[in-house]
């Protein structure tokens, strides 16, 4: 018992870990490049004030817009040299010499992709599928459906959605959802919460009735 215990909570842990980890570091680094942006231009945003000094009541405000719209002109910039061979050839062997090598990027950069609906997804549609016949319902996700009726899922492991198992199953085990790819990768990055929708989505026939007392 004590060791189940011990290995629940480290799991648990890990798993909370993994799902928060991504925006901390998202966050932390916004902020840094924020405050670097924000140093190098100072001399800028020190001379719009001086020039305009009704303006300088606002000194903070028009600081952090000059400062935001440099670092979106910046992310412009760098994604339209980024879609030029040259561009995307410096930036794929600086991704794979550093980037890759770091602990976490490739986890995270799949995280932000799948977020930002970047990455290119073979999930046709999500559904909840009964794996064992029974009651039991698993989020999966759609890749094929076959002549002989039958249909491959995909079951993710969260908070983890790049692995999982590949099943074939009959198409009456097989309950596709309204519900975009993208709404149920993020109830898979995050454990299962936010699967309501999943849920109040699911078709009436997979719904056992209630036996009477």
């Amino acid at each position: 018992m004590l060791i189940r215990t011990k290995t629940f909570f480290r799991t648990t842990l890990l798993g909370g870990i993994i799902v928060i980890l991504p925006a901390i570091i998202l966050i932390l680094a916004f902020k840094w490049l924020f405050g670097v942006v924000g140093n190098a231009i100072h001399p800028l945003t020190a001379l719009v004030v001086n020039t305009l000094p009704a303006l300088a009541e606002y000194n903070q405000m028009i600081a952090t817009l000059i400062v935001l719209s440099v670092i979106v002109l910046g992310c412009f910039l760098l994604g339209l040299f980024v879609r030029t061979r040259m561009g995307l050839m410096l930036y794929s062997a600086f991704e794979n010499s550093f980037l890759s090598k770091a602990p976490g990027y490739k986890m995270i950069k799949e995280t932000v992709n799948h977020l930002l609906g970047r990455k290119p997804t073979p999930f046709s549609s999500v559904a909840l599928v009964q794996v064992y016949g029974n009651d039991t319902l698993m989020t999966a996700f759609i890749t094929d459906r076959h002549d002989n009726g039958m249909v491959t899922v995909f079951i993710p492991t969260g908070p983890n959605p790049t692995s999982g198992f590949i099943y074939h199953l009959q198409q009456q085990y097989v309950h596709p959802v309204a519900v975009s790819v993208e709404d149920a990768m993020r109830s898979v990055f995050s454990c299962g919460a936010g699967s309501d929708k999943l849920i109040s989505l699911l078709p009436d026939k997979t719904r056992q009735p209630e036996s009477d007392s």
